[in-house]
């Protein structure tokens, strides 16, 4: 009679079970609706706050690199045009009068190689990169890109793309590179949280600590100056800081903030 009784209770205690987990489940929809909607939860973890969205943590949204101010400017040489820079052009420039310093293409080949290099890029959780030109050019990197390993044959490719606003893979005629439209704003996801880092920054944070505290539904996209002197600009930026008490590269910043994601995610 009891094992009766209890083999009766079943049906019973299981449609109250799916009965709370539907509810729950409409609870955390709406939620998740309001918070998309009126952004009204938030967590602190610097100057402004970071979209609260409830989800699983399964989830997991890429990062997003934007290179800023890139010292890739095109000049004609010896009748030939090509990407200037301070190493091969020096005594041309010093006779125009032009900061050499202005002229490294070096730093942002260095930052992509960093970026497209990593595990964290590897592992398909990079979502995109951009690079803004110092003359306010935009264009794109696909994440799975190979860039040229010399800086001579990437300042090609990069002539290339200044000239025909597209480069295309060889054999199948893929855009590996493509010029946008500005400003950058107009091409990241609704969800971003857009990160400025700089050295000038007050604001000193462990990476690892600020990046693990982010939301799972959170895109990150981190704002890196390509450049040798000057800072990046925070009109458009949710949070500025600075990851060193040491002026950085912007190669070993990229390094810095891959290895947090890459810790956040379990990436090895």
């Amino acid at each position: 009679m009891d094992n009766a009784g209890r083999g009766r209770s079943r049906p019973k205690r299981k449609r109250l079970e799916k009965k709370t987990l539907k509810e729950e489940q409409n609870a955390n929809q709406t939620l998740t609706a309001a918070t998309l909607e009126k952004g009204e939860l938030s967590i602190d973890i610097g100057q402004r706050d970071i979209p609260l969205v409830r989800c699983s943590q399964n989830v997991r949204s890429k990062a997003i690199f934007v290179l800023d101010n890139a010292s890739l400017q095109k000049g004609l040489v010896r009748k030939e045009w090509k990407i200037l820079n301070s190493d091969d052009d020096a005594q041309l420039l010093l006779n125009q009068r032009k900061n050499l310093n202005d002229y490294r293409p070096d730093i942002v080949h260095e930052a992509l190689r960093s970026i497209l290099d990593s595990p964290l890029n590897k592992a398909g959780m990079v979502a995109a990169i951009y690079v803004k030109i110092d003359k306010g050019l935009l264009f794109e990197v696909r994440p799975h890109v190979r860039l040229p390993r010399t800086c001579k044959r990437f300042c090609g490719v990069i002539l290339e793309l200044l000239q025909k606003s597209r480069v295309y893979a060889k054999d199948t005629n893929e855009v590996l590179l493509r010029v946008l439209e500005e400003p950058v704003t107009r091409h990241l996801p609704v969800n971003s949280h857009i990160i400025g880092l700089s050295y000038n920054s007050e604001r000193l944070v462990d990476i690892e600590d600020y990046v693990s505290a982010m939301d799972y539904a959170v895109s990150p996209v981190y704002v890196v100056g390509a450049m040798v002197n000057g800072s990046v600009k925070k009109d458009y930026m949710h949070d500025y800081i600075s990851v060193s008490g040491y002026p950085l590269s912007a190669k070993c910043c990229i390094g810095l903030i891959c290895e947090a994601m890459e810790q956040k995610w379990n990436i090895f």
